[in-house]
């Protein structure tokens, strides 16, 4: 078995770590819309908003990373008692396995950082946010969650974003903490002094970031491995993780033992949260039991995968298999997906100025009344995404002896026609969930149907969707067709 293989192999052990993670949370805000004049007020673009997406960012990403690997979840931060707050709440409450401990400071405001992007470009970023340190008995919250978290977790990250939560010390007594239980400390370092960060297991800084910290060159293999050898020597850490953009990582830990990472990323759409997935990697997979040089290439073959999203992305278990397996064709792909990654692709696709449309339906026994739908769907828009009913939710609309064939079968069908970008199967009877998710520009069903009659009008009007019906070819229906087989 190949070195590949045999690490794919072991990304289905993450799912027995589990992993205290630590940080400042923001809300990650990306508003997409168009630009069709500049504004006669200033020589500024004016941006008509389309749609509007809030994600979980900093330590929140980090969080998200590690619960999509399928790991069980800590995670203790602050948030302001505002709206924001109220929404990252909801939003880690959405994450599967995760166990989110959110101290609210009555004295902040949940950081928010919103993006205002069009045609395919970031046009302006702006930050509402209370940097302070922790009080007291917000503090005290924190140790608590920590200790509580350390009865079984099994690896510690804390992601330093100089908010206030890992300020004046409580990094440095956090980590005393986990290493008294025997546990490793992954830290996403910010600012210049390390100190903070003395006997941490592991730190992971940029190149940028090495530089500011030791104040010396970074620009080849050799001034890398020293100025982490200076981090190592003079801050008592344990190995320094040097990532490097398009030049991979660099591994150094005690006694110069040196290792360097080529890049992974196949295609580079965006960098942001690339971080907070190697951080996450490096956690799940410590905790997993893994040895430090295989957390490293697999959390190598995450960074290359989440670069190739939009936004504060994550690399799941399922995409990073693939990556190592060589089975993933470019960062779409397989063309059917669940929800969440589709949801990644979906950003990425959006942020190329992409006209998303989404059919729905239950689409047994693939015949020409149904290719007419697709190919009417995908004329209205760029990228088509077929919502298919789930085997129990057609079984509810269509009776006990349907599908004929399987929701695996089925998807497999649509993602075979060309027309078809993306196939997601949904459990509901009807696609509310998966059109308030996606947003599509175009929602498409067939014209046996009309627009009130349609329960999803209210939510695709309401964020300014438009709506097709399609028209149908006469003398074709799976419920014709089961009838012919059974004379």
């Amino acid at each position: 078995m190949s070195e590949m293989s045999e690490l794919a192999a072991n990304v289905r052990s993450l799912e027995s770590a589990e992993v205290l993670v630590i940080g400042d949370v923001m809300l990650d805000r990306f508003v997409y819309g168009s630009v069709e004049r500049i504004s006669p007020e200033a020589p500024i673009p004016v941006v008509r908003i389309k749609t509007e997406i809030a994600m979980l960012g900093g330590a929140g990403n980090v969080a998200r990373n590690v619960a999509g690997l399928g790991a069980v979840v800590h995670f203790v931060t602050t948030i302001g008692a505002d709206a924001a707050g109220q929404e990252i709440q909801r939003l880690v409450a959405e994450l599967p396995r995760v166990e989110g401990s959110m101290i609210v400071d009555g004295r902040r405001k949940t950081s928010i950082k919103t993006r205002y992007i069009a045609a395919g470009q970031q046009m302006l970023r702006a930050d509402d946010e209370t940097i302070m340190v922790l009080a007291e008995p917000q503090i005290e919250e924190v140790f608590e969650a920590a200790r509580h978290a350390l009865r079984t977790a099994r690896a510690m990250v804390l992601a330093d974003y100089a908010k206030g939560v890992l300020g004046e010390g409580i990094a440095q007594r956090l980590i005393g903490l986990a290493r008294a239980a025997g546990v490793p400390v992954i830290v996403d370092p910010q600012g210049t002094n390390y100190e903070v960060y003395r006997g941490a297991t592991l730190v992971t800084p940029n190149r940028a970031e090495l530089a500011l910290a030791t104040d010396m060159p970074v620009g080849t293999d050799a001034e890398i491995v020293a100025a982490g050898a200076y981090l190592i020597e003079h801050y008592g850490i344990e190995a320094v993780l040097a990532t490097r953009s398009a030049d991979g990582m660099t591994l150094l830990g005690h006694a110069n033992d040196v290792q360097h990472f080529p890049a992974e990323a196949r295609e580079v759409f965006d960098v942001s949260g690339a971080g907070d997935t190697v951080v996450a990697a490096l956690g799940t997979a410590l905790a997993a039991g893994m040895p430090m040089d295989q957390a490293v290439r697999l959390a190598n073959v995450a960074a290359g995968i989440v670069v190739g999203k939009v936004g504060t992305a994550v690399a799941y278990a399922a995409d990073i298999a693939d990556a190592l397996l060589h089975t993933d064709a470019g960062a779409s792909g397989t063309k059917v997906k669940d929800l969440e990654r589709a949801l990644d692709l979906i950003r990425l696709w959006r942020r190329q100025g992409h006209k998303i449309g989404l059919a729905t339906g239950c689409f047994d026994l693939l015949h020409p009344g149904h290719l007419t739908v697709v190919q009417q769907a995908k004329a209205a828009c760029d990228r088509l995404i077929v919502g298919l009913n789930s085997d129990a939710s057609t079984k509810r609309l269509k009776g006990h002896n349907r599908p004929v064939q399987t929701e695996a079968v089925r998807a497999q069908m649509l993602a075979a026609l060309e027309a078809v970008d993306l196939a997601i199967v949904f459990e509901e009877d009807t696609p509310e969930r998966l059109i308030d998710a996606i947003k599509p520009d175009v929602f498409v069903k067939g014209a046996d149907y009309t627009v009130e009659d349609l329960p999803e009008a209210k939510i695709v009007h309401g964020y300014g969707g438009k709506i097709l019906l399609a028209e149908l070819a006469p003398g074709h229906s799976t419920t014709a067709t089961i009838a012919k087989m059974g004379r």
